[in-house]
């Protein structure tokens, strides 16, 4: 059987050995050693001003539409993961949705202008796959219209724009570690900003927004994160490089084999370097998408329609709407499988039964 995915694993005495340093100190969460030293390593490898490792990625988005205390529409994505829309109606926004570019799959940047109210306080845009959105477009319409940006970076974790970390640009950008991530602390989540005063604000609100022992600065919630999943990250932290060049040797297998595939993959940012998150390809149409998809599966070989449907039409807590390029994408994109411990054989079976049901 292949997986859509499997979680990457360290070697399991070099996690015990943090174990066992845990159960001495038996200090477990509320920002320990390993949990800051993990924040640190991580602001180091990415090279941004100020990072917090908080409890998840959809926590991290929740505490940064607080912290920047945005209130009514927040223009987004259609095209994403369930969280990016949950975390708005979560906070008492409401999502403004605004259609995707048919190329990059990100939020079409030509299209957010007509969508921009007198209540409207933000953009929240998602890098789709690691695939940087149109940053600088974005940030221009912001500032004419005075609006905050968060960047829904799940997927981005080492993504640059330019030799500058993704996320680096916006108010706030946020990054997912979740098993299912290329680097990842089983759960846990990144919240990054240039603004040191908005990093104090944050600080507070993942933790309560406690700013003393008998003290509160702000309203919070427990975004912290613990020391078992700080000791995985720091585990993993040393495999990143290794992480990512078994991935991109996978994807250049993954593109040599599909090269008379009827279908295409996503347009990269031409300024940014490729992370490898996922492999995703856009079939012809939905019904050579369900063939391939059906045929893998009769072979024990597992993908995902990632992301589909879309969030404009599917959820049942919004009014639903059809934005004409997500409805057509979404229906047709197809995440391959993607991990460590694929290997050439599984992927040279994977593009074979592709090609082969592609034309039957």
């Amino acid at each position: 059987m292949i997986q859509i995915t499997k979680p990457f694993l360290p070697p399991l005495e070099e996690y015990k050995k943090y174990i066992d340093d845990i159960w001495k100190r038996q200090w477990l969460t509320n920002m320990g050693p390993l949990a800051s030293d993990l924040e640190m390593k991580l602001k180091e490898h990415l090279n941004v001003n100020h990072l917090l490792f908080v409890a998840n990625g959809t926590v991290a988005l929740q505490m940064a539409i607080k912290a920047l205390n945005l209130k009514g529409e927040i223009i987004t994505t259609p095209f994403s993961f369930v969280a990016t829309t949950s975390s708005i109606v979560w906070e008492n926004c409401s999502p403004k949705f605004v259609d995707i570019d048919p190329k990059s799959l990100n939020l079409d940047p030509t299209k957010i202008e007509e969508a921009i109210t007198e209540s409207t306080s933000a953009i929240l845009a998602t890098h789709v796959y690691g695939n940087p959105c149109d940053v600088g477009s974005i940030d221009r319409i912001a500032k004419k219209h005075k609006l905050k940006v968060i960047y829904d970076g799940a997927h981005a974790f080492g993504v640059t724009v330019a030799g500058k970390s993704i996320f680096e640009y916006g108010d706030v950008s946020i990054c997912s570690l979740h098993a299912t991530k290329l680097y990842h602390s089983i759960e846990g989540g990144l919240i990054v900003t240039r603004d040191a005063n908005l990093l104090k604000k944050l600080a507070y609100v993942r933790n309560f927004g406690i700013s003393g022992y008998e003290t509160f600065a702000e309203l919070g919630i427990n975004g912290k994160n613990s020391e078992l999943h700080a000791a995985m990250g720091l585990v993993n932290f040393k495999y990143i490089n290794d992480i990512h060049q078994k991935r991109k040797y996978l994807t250049e297998i993954y593109d040599q084999n599909l090269r008379t595939a009827k279908a295409v993959k996503v347009g990269w940012h031409q300024e940014a370097s490729l992370n490898y998150a996922y492999y995703p390809i856009v079939f012809d149409s939905e019904d050579l998408l369900l063939k391939i998809k059906s045929a893998l599966e009769k072979h024990e070989i597992f993908t995902r329609r990632y992301f589909y449907p879309s969030l404009a039409s599917s959820l049942p807590y919004l009014t639903s709407e059809l934005l004409p390029v997500t409805e057509d994408v979404s229906k047709r994109v197809l995440c391959l499988p993607l991990y460590f411990d694929l290997t050439k054989e599984d992927i040279d079976l994977i593009c074979r039964l592709i090609l082969r049901y592609q034309n039957n």
